[in-house]
């Protein structure tokens, strides 16, 4: 951590935010002057992002409350974990959470997250999941909620699209070590991916970049 800040968040950045290896940005830095270990960036990931995504989750726009919601697969230590995931209707990220296992307790543990943090939605759009189906009926029936129940493929496309952005980036990482890994570098994927799509709320200065709002999170 002897490093200027400024370099350990640009490393950080790239990692996030473009579908590069650790190795890449070795090789970019040692391009720019400053040699730093692949394995180095890799420390300053795990121990920057929760606290980057942690000031993000409290400077995030508010979503609407039509959501999509859907899940796709990460790969952990050589075996497929699930990657729950919703956006509302304008594509807006509502959040996310890694899984082992893909069933209607994971589900009701996202579904009841995702609504801890932005409130309960009038609808949600899923797919033919019957965990997902079996998760949403008992959040109402537990909860006394009307959320509306709709099984839409086409209107689901939104939240499958969206899964594309994450998955680009985790590629070249050729798969996680550990759980605890994933979930970390995943929720600085979610993060540096809500900040482009300008779910950031920073009404001091509304047309800056990503890259600068990604750096404000640290200041």
């Amino acid at each position: 951590m002897h490093y200027p800040l400024e370099v350990m968040l640009t490393c950080v950045r790239w990692y996030a935010a473009y579908p590069l290896s650790l190795r890449h940005i070795e090789e970019m830095m040692a391009e720019r002057g400053v040699h730093v270990d692949h394995a180095t960036v890799h420390r300053w990931a795990i121990k920057i992002l929760p606290v980057l995504a942690a000031v993000f989750r409290r400077s995030k726009r508010p979503v609407g409350t039509s959501w999509r919601m859907d899940e796709t697969y990460v790969k952990v230590a050589g075996q497929w974990k699930y990657l729950y995931r919703a956006v509302d209707r304008d594509g807006d990220t509502i959040d996310f959470l890694l899984r082992a296992k893909r069933d209607r307790a994971a589900s009701r543990h996202f579904l009841e997250r995702a609504i801890d943090l932005h409130g309960v939605p009038e609808k949600i759009t899923i797919d033919k999941s019957g965990a997902n189906t079996a998760a949403i009926q008992s959040v109402n029936d537990d909860s006394g909620a009307d959320i509306e129940l709709r099984q839409c493929k086409y209107l689901n496309n939104i939240v499958e699209q969206d899964h594309r952005a994450i998955k680009r980036i985790v590629r070249p990482m050729l798969g996680f070590k550990s759980f605890r890994c994933a979930r970390i570098l995943i929720a600085g994927i979610e993060t540096a991916h809500m900040i482009k799509k300008g779910q950031l709320d920073c009404p001091e200065d509304p047309a800056s970049s990503a890259a600068s709002k990604f750096y404000s999170l640290a200041f």
